[in-house]
């Protein structure tokens, strides 16, 4: 991560960052497949979390209610991170490449996420709405999270973002 803030995505290379980790490239590749992975290697932990959080939701629970506590859980996890979760995004910003890598890693986590809805016997198209519409509402409360000065708490600005979309949707 020091190495992205510093040189840029682009020009920081794997044997650079193996070096710096104190590790050789072959290590490395143990652990990644590639440089980019480095930033979204925790991909899979917040999926689990997610659909795990959801398919244990109330029974009674609607699907936007079973997604709102999936959320409010990824912002409990996120909120120990945020100078990673800054930095992380600022580099993420700063290339076009991982930018559509983060785009494909929340298109996966809106499949997931209609996964787990169906499993819960949400039928189509609600289940894939609601998939979608929870990563949008992460999507634009992670984005208000990162840009705002001072430290915030995301489960509280996804909840606020669930109550703005509810205003819209009345």
């Amino acid at each position: 991560m020091t190495l992205y803030g510093e040189q840029g995505f682009d020009r920081t290379t794997v044997a650079e960052i193996a070096e710096r980790a104190g590790l050789t490239e072959r290590t490395f590749f143990r652990h990644f497949s590639d440089k980019r992975e480095v930033l979204f290697a925790g991909a899979q932990a917040l999926q689990e979390l997610l659909v795990t959080t959801v398919v244990n939701a109330p029974y009674s629970s609607t699907p936007l209610e079973a997604v709102a506590l999936a959320l409010v859980a990824a912002g409990d996890m996120f909120g120990e991170r945020r100078e990673f979760s800054m930095q992380r995004q600022r580099i993420i910003d700063g290339s076009a490449e991982l930018q559509e890598r983060e785009l494909i890693k929340l298109a996966s986590l809106a499949s997931a996420l209609a996964g787990a809805l169906r499993q819960r016997g949400v039928p189509d198209p609600a289940a894939a709405l609601s998939g979608e519409v929870a990563i949008a509402i992460f999507k634009i409360s992670f984005e208000r999270w990162v840009a705002t000065p001072e430290p915030s708490d995301l489960a509280q600005v996804i909840r606020d973002s669930i109550e703005q979309l509810k205003v819209i949707a009345a």
